[in-house]
């Protein structure tokens, strides 16, 4: 199993990160996109932020055009449509596959670590073939704004489908769960 500290990442001003920079801290990793209908999910993840960032909690945003080229942007545009339309200030990340062969070595991990999401991903996955889509399987990440919760200790404890919205109880639970241990 990788060890997700140690794998490179780049902020999306071009700075050099990883999840070491983030040690001891209880990390929700997604996926965005600026063009989805989920695009709103930026709000909710920008208050979880708010919330619980005094209590060691970090949204990490990974923008991806994996899904129906939903996020065609340039970094600088992403930076500043997240800003501008949703004032996100949680860090987010350069723009990298997370599906399929050229996905970013992180999102290999996350799969491999939790393959399974919990949420409505089969009702998602129908919805997307009712839109004439081939969705992926698991343990792809199954569309936009899948979610990966990362306890204090590096280790992922949960995976939540993109229709689990940030202020869903049980995504909610699991973040105040983290946070107590």
């Amino acid at each position: 199993m990788t060890d997700l500290a140690t794998i490179p990442l780049t902020r999306i001003d071009g700075q050099p990160d990883s999840l070491a920079q983030h040690a001891g801290q209880v990390l929700l990793v997604v996926n965005v996109a600026s063009k989805c209908g989920l695009t709103p999910q930026y709000a909710g993840l920008e208050k979880l932020y708010q919330a619980y960032g005094d209590r060691g909690f970090e949204v990490l945003g990974f923008p991806a055009n994996d899904f129906g080229a939903q996020e065609p942007g340039t970094h600088e545009e992403i930076a500043e449509f997240c800003s501008l339309n949703y004032g996100v200030s949680f860090p987010l990340f350069a723009k990298a596959d997370v599906t399929g062969p050229d996905k970013q070595p992180l999102y290999a991990a996350l799969t491999a670590a939790q393959p399974a999401k919990v949420g409505p991903a089969e009702e998602f996955r129908e919805r997307l073939k009712g839109y004439g889509m081939t969705p992926t399987e698991d343990p792809e990440v199954l569309w936009n704004f899948e979610k990966f919760l990362i306890g204090r200790d590096g280790t992922v404890i949960g995976r939540f489908a993109p229709g689990v919205t940030p202020d869903d109880p049980a995504l909610v639970a699991a973040i105040e769960a983290a946070l107590a241990a």
